[in-house]
């Protein structure tokens, strides 16, 4: 990540310091870029936020506290404090192709930029050796009689220059600067995709392994249940309607269990290509929740730092930045072309006389280009750029309507998720109360077995609810994280291995 600002940092002086000698040569037309203001508001949310969310028994149920304005590190998955998670997010960051891809892309865009300022903004200097064989017809001259063949040797170094009066060269080249930045800002929205998809998948998988474990244990007791209802049947004690009954509620246990298998086996295969690896290769730990810890304090940007930390925004701006430069592109060449040339060199019959007093040859001149007539072609193209420019602010204004959107939904999902956390703790408990009273009444005769079946149903749907309900706190709490924009900018250690490739 460091090497990556270096190398941004020394582009611009790069940018600036050619920019700044060509600047004597003229004007620019067109506008010059200023990125819209950030909105007018202080909130994310119509209503305040609680202080803190509500808070329930265990791991997952520790309350957690807003704090407004306060940074975000880079590493935020390190808060989990989980490290076999921060160990496979090292990996990705590492292997990940999405994350080579998005690195090769700003290198091009960088020697794209170099390749343009060098040919743009300084004269071109190139040497010349050149040998021909000629015939003369003498007619030509006034002379019919004489006709005469020779080899003409010369040796040459030609420059040009095109004065960039109206400053169509220097948009050129502050459009590939933008394109700089919007690969930086796509580079640096890979890093935050992928490590908030390892954060959620983790999660997910842990919560499948919850849930999978659950419905494992409850379909145990019901296969127990099963057992003795079969023995009071062979002694009579009971209908042959209750052991079906219970057969059907065990059946029913484990048919829930192969899609959840399939969703665990998916979540892993995905972690696996996260990672960088094939999923028959990969070597992955095994989450679980009791692996992570809740953030207890949620750093909450202010939203007025929200458009300079989101790199889907700095990237719509640097696109919005680019057609703003192109309408200088299209203005400029509506104006006069100026080019500069000079050569100085030696032409001679033979070789040996090339480098000789008296074989120089030099020329200068200059060149004045005015388009007078092209079928409308430069205004219209004028026009296209002013409408490109438009279409990429729309599309930044709705990039920022997003970004507050999801930041404003993962703050009230986390507020959310602690009341149903809570809520859904209060149902297992009552459930689980419920059951074993149940169970107690059923055997001394008090309740019917349809009204223990109620009750096996409703503790093993709040067994699995619960397990959904702790997850979701974690997996929200890594879309806050991500909404925000993920600390990016405090260019932590863990990306800096990735960025000097």
């Amino acid at each position: 990540m460091i090497d990556v600002i270096q190398r941004i940092v020394r582009q611009r002086r790069l940018y600036v310091a050619l920019c700044g000698c060509a600047a004597a040569a003229g004007c620019m037309v067109g506008p010059d870029y200023r990125t819209p203001p950030a909105p007018a508001t202080d909130s994310y949310t119509a209503s305040p936020l609680p202080e803190q969310t509500a808070s329930s028994p265990g791991a997952a149920g520790l309350p957690q506290r807003f704090v407004p304005g306060q940074d975000i590190p880079a590493a935020w998955w390190a808060l989990f404090h989980c490290e076999p998670l921060d160990a496979l997010i090292r990996q990705a960051l590492v292997n990940s192709p999405n994350i080579t891809a998005a690195q090769a892309a700003l290198r091009q865009a960088r020697e794209n930029f170099s390749a343009q300022a060098g040919g743009t903004l300084l004269p071109s200097v190139d040497a010349q050796l050149g040998a021909t064989r000629e015939k003369l017809n003498g007619i030509a001259f006034g002379q019919p009689g004489v006709v005469d063949e020779f080899n003409l040797y010369n040796a040459s170094v030609n420059v040009s220059y095109k004065l960039d009066v109206f400053g169509g060269s220097r948009r050129e080249l502050e459009a590939l600067h933008a394109q700089i930045d919007y690969q930086r800002f796509q580079l640096q929205a890979a890093y935050l995709a992928m490590s908030a998809n390892i954060v959620t998948a983790a999660v997910k998988e842990a919560s499948l392994r919850a849930q999978i474990e659950a419905t494992e244990r409850i379909a145990a007791e019901e296969d127990e249940q099963l057992g003795v209802l079969g023995k009071q049947f062979e002694l009579g004690g009971v209908g042959r309607t209750a052991v079906l009954a219970q057969q059907t509620l065990l059946a029913q246990t484990r048919a829930t269990l192969p899609p959840l298998q399939q969703q665990l086996d998916q979540t892993r295969h995905q972690l696996a290509v996260l990672a960088g690896q094939l999923p028959s290769d990969a070597t992955l730990p095994e989450f679980r929740l009791e692996m992570f810890s809740l953030p207890e304090t949620l750093p909450v940007s202010l939203p007025s730092a929200l458009v300079q930390q989101r790199p889907d925004i700095l990237a719509a701006d640097a696109v919005l930045h680019q057609a703003s430069a192109q309408i200088g592109v299209a203005t400029a060449a509506m104006y006069p072309q100026i080019t500069l040339s000079a050569s100085y060199g030696a032409e001679a019959l033979t070789p040996a006389q090339v480098f000789k007093a008296g074989s120089t040859i030099w020329s200068l001149g200059a060149g004045l280009l005015q388009p007078v007539f092209h079928g409308g072609q430069l205004s219209a193209q004028k026009r296209a750029a002013e409408a490109a420019y438009e279409q990429a602010g729309a599309q930044y204004r709705e990039t920022v309507l997003l970004a507050f959107q999801n930041v404003a939904d993962s703050l009230r999902a986390l507020d959310h998720d602690a009341t149903g956390l809570k809520a859904q703790t209060d149902a297992w408990r009552s459930a689980s109360d419920s059951l074993e009273l149940t169970r107690g009444q059923y055997r001394v005769g008090g309740v019917s077995y349809l009204a223990l079946l109620d009750a096996q149903r409703q503790y093993q749907q709040t067994v699995v609810s619960l397990a959904q309900a702790q997850a979701s706190r974690y997996a929200d709490t890594a879309a806050l994280f991500q909404a925000l924009g993920g600390g990016w900018w405090n260019a932590a250690a863990p990306t800096a291995a990735t960025t000097t490739q």
